[in-house]
């Protein structure tokens, strides 16, 4: 009885001692406390949810998200303020970068590969009668008074808020072009503005707005339905925009008034964006980011989900948990993945 009672004690003090490396392995960043960011767009917001549930089960201490405008984010990141954000847009983000930033800041992984499309669209009963094809279109008299909302002379387009990526492109295209005695550059909150201009279509006015994809818009204005993509005059890139000049001009573009279509825009990978010495001291969240991508489909309907109503911050969690449970043998894979790459 003593021998057995001692093999017993001997077994519990074995799977004690062995409790900690156990949970170690299951939690490779338990005790790291780690600060994300997001996007001021909150079609951006999702994905963020999701990555950010990722960490926590991988034992880290997530704290909530700062939001934060690009080029602060950016700045924020290469001084190590924040640790990451999953709203990188790259090549599009490359001009918004610090000074230095190869050696602070590393791009990891793929949200969505070339998932970023981006350009301008104007409603395609007015693409016909006006036959709008290009920027160029909006030097007609007849053209800028139907996109006229607000009597300035100039047709009104629905753009980029500041500090937006795309806000320091349309600039240029508004110079380059020539533009700016021509269109008006609405500029106030997008979210507030594409519901004005979606009241303005549904009324049977016109409408000329910029968008992205994923974005609800282009769920609620369906292109080749309702709007039409159309181009730019011709390809001028900003420097910042040289080394993704080919990816400017984009093929079988559904809604597109031509093929090809110069959209004016790099067609742009949407990936995660860290600070390097985070990454080096937590190769379990780096193998994560590297691991992690997600279907723009998804992205799309859980967008057209937010602009429905289901757009607060519980609502956001709530649509991330179900991803994740929908996609669980794969979401395990990543885990274990990113729970390999700590040992």
């Amino acid at each position: 009885m003593k021998r057995i009672a001692f093999s017993l004690i001997g077994f519990g003090l074995m799977a004690i001692l062995a409790t900690p490396a156990l949970a170690s392995s299951d939690k490779p960043g338990k005790g790291v406390k780690v600060q994300p960011a997001r996007a001021t767009w909150n079609t951006g917001h999702f994905q963020e949810a999701i990555v950010r549930k990722g960490l926590i089960e991988l034992g880290f201490n997530v704290k909530k998200p700062k939001e934060l405008q690009n080029p602060i984010f950016y700045q924020s990141l290469a001084l190590g303020d924040v640790d990451y954000w999953t709203n990188g847009w790259f090549p599009n983000h490359d001009g918004q970068l610090p000074r230095g930033a190869e050696k602070t800041i590393e791009k990891v992984g793929y949200v969505v590969k070339a998932g970023g499309l981006q350009g301008y669209l104007v409603s395609k009963r007015d693409v016909e009668k006006y036959n709008i094809q290009s920027l160029d279109d909006f030097r007609r008299p007849e053209v800028k008074k139907a996109f006229d909302a607000n009597g300035d002379g100039k047709a009104d387009l629905t753009a980029c808020p500041a500090g937006w990526g795309c806000e320091s492109v349309i600039a240029h295209h508004m110079e380059v072009y020539d533009l700016d005695k021509d269109i008006n550059l609405i500029k106030a909150s997008y979210s507030a503005s594409m519901a004005d201009t979606l009241a303005r279509y549904n009324n049977g006015e016109p409408i000329f707005f910029y968008t992205w994809a994923p974005n609800w818009t282009i769920f609620k204005l369906k292109p080749g339905t309702d709007v039409m993509w159309i181009n730019v005059p011709k390809i001028l890139p900003k420097e910042s925009q040289k080394s993704g000049e080919e990816r400017m001009t984009a093929s079988a573009i559904e809604g597109a008034v031509s093929d090809p279509i110069k959209l004016g825009f790099v067609v742009s990978d949407i990936q995660i964006v860290a600070n390097k010495k985070f990454l080096a001291k937590n190769p379990a969240a780096k193998k994560f980011f590297e691991l992690f991508t997600i279907p723009l489909a998804d992205i799309n309907e859980q967008n057209t989900l937010m602009e429905n109503g289901e757009k607060s911050q519980k609502d956001i969690e709530r649509h991330a948990d179900a991803w994740i449970a929908k996609n669980r043998l794969q979401w395990d894979q990543w885990l274990a993945g990113a729970r390999k790459a700590a040992k």
